[in-house]
């Protein structure tokens, strides 16, 4: 993928389940509106009113697309409509990305002897 939209939404914090059931809907719309949907993200831990969406897409032509299909969609409009009508979301921005080549999707791999974090000074070994 070439491009990816950062979707960074602004929710009450006290309608997570509302925006989680919302962000579930988009599970199952964004791929078949053509986009690869990297997933969504609720808040954890720290701040309790921000949530991500990031989508990718080979181009912005591709992105305006699947922004056309996806306004077309019952489903997307549907979840357009309840996500206003029910107020979860308070603001929405959205940013677009590109990888850096060699950077993305680099799995964990077993740590090396010389990324091992030293003892503490005066711990017992």
């Amino acid at each position: 993928m070439s491009i990816t939209c950062f979707i960074r939404y602004e929710i009450d914090p006290f309608q997570i389940d509302a925006f989680r059931d919302y962000a579930e809907h988009w599970g199952r719309i964004i791929p078949r509106c053509g986009g690869h949907l990297v997933g969504y993200f609720l808040p954890h831990e720290g701040s309790n009113f921000e949530a991500w969406g990031l989508i990718a897409f080979d181009s912005l032509a591709a992105y305006e697309a699947y922004r056309a299909r996806l306004r077309a969609d019952p489903e997307g409009r549907a979840n357009f409509e309840r996500a206003q009508r029910q107020r979860f979301i308070l603001r929405e921005e959205r940013s677009f990305a590109m990888a850096v080549p060699g950077t993305f999707g680099k799995p964990a791999r077993p740590v090396d002897a010389g990324c091992e974090v030293p003892p503490a000074e005066g711990a017992a070994p």
